[in-house]
């Protein structure tokens, strides 16, 4: 498996697609997955096409570690689509636990009632229709195409973009939101094979998340280091706009986790008197509540009464 040597579909690269994607760079990729790769569940062949469209809900913005017992707990109890389409909502966003971004929940949940309906409780394979659906994204989409089913898409995560950035365009990390740009060189980058581009896009990935990380990078470990433009330029530091942090203390997705865990915790119709007692400041708790409530994931009742969603 070896790199090709002309842009694929006979695109036009700029000079430094073109100057990488002459070199070879998949062989010793994928030869360092096949041999480093972690096993996560998600990748065992028994997953399934719905086991990994759960896993790229999961795994946005959150860590393995914390996706691992909610990800296998989550497939116990809803094997297939269809299994967790004919539950209320309010149970996806319960079973989400303590992930953040609970929207995702529901999202899920929204993909499953689709799918259910649409496709015969089957995963779709058609990268269209699995954009078709409710909650999907182009990356997700093109992970699932990829990592079920074996199919040639550019699927650019947060830890593929670093790669490409430094070994590719010779900086130290990429832009904040995904770039024109960055998709038209992960197409270019793509090998021509269809099962060789979907072990590409996995393989880089996990480089990204285990040696080319966002910081303390092990570049001793990479397969591809004497090619990386961005160590070859001697590692120059970071020069764009200010890369956005993470703060959660004191934010109001803190309050909204804490609304959230007592909801998730009654299983009955939760008094208001009961949710005040998460958060001090009553305006930044009202304003998390009202949040909730408009983004579905908390339903209101008569009485000052507040449940998980059910509909």
């Amino acid at each position: 498996m070896t790199a090709p040597t002309k842009p694929p579909h006979g695109g036009t690269a700029d000079p430094a697609s073109e100057r990488i994607a002459g070199e070879p760079l998949h062989s010793p990729v994928i030869d360092w997955f096949d041999e480093h790769a972690r096993d996560l569940p998600w990748r065992r062949p028994e997953a399934g096409a719905w086991g990994v469209m759960v896993s790229e809900f999961m795994l946005q913005q959150t860590p393995v570690n914390r996706v691992l017992p909610v990800y296998e707990q989550w497939l116990a109890r809803w094997p297939r689509p269809a299994d967790l389409a004919k539950e209320a909502p309010g149970e996806a966003v319960r079973a989400w636990g303590r992930l953040g971004y609970p929207r995702r929940a529901l999202r899920l949940h929204g993909a499953a009632v689709a799918i259910a309906e649409r496709h015969g409780g089957d995963v779709p394979a058609d990268h269209a229709q699995l954009l078709a659906l409710p909650g999907i994204g182009e990356y997700t989409a093109a992970a699932v195409a990829s990592f079920a089913y074996g199919q040639r898409h550019a699927v650019l995560d947060t830890n593929v973009r670093r790669v490409f950035a430094r070994a590719v365009t010779g900086v130290q990390y990429p832009p904040n939101a995904t770039t024109a740009a960055e998709r038209r060189l992960a197409r270019e980058l793509l090998p021509e094979d269809e099962g060789t581009a979907a072990r590409w896009a996995a393989a880089s990935m996990e480089l990204g998340a285990l040696v080319c990380t966002a910081r303390n990078e092990q570049c001793h470990r990479c397969p591809i280091a004497a090619q990386c433009a961005w160590r070859l330029a001697g590692k120059p530091e970071h020069d764009g706009p200010p890369r956005r942090g993470q703060a959660y203390a004191g934010t109001d997705r803190q309050v909204r986790g804490r609304l959230l865990a007592v909801l998730r915790e009654a299983h009955a119709p939760v008094p208001q008197h009961a949710l005040d007692r998460v958060w001090h400041e009553p305006v930044q708790r009202a304003r998390a509540l009202d949040g909730l409530v408009a983004d579905g994931l908390v339903e209101p009742m008569p009485g000052g009464l507040y449940r998980l969603p059910l509909t």
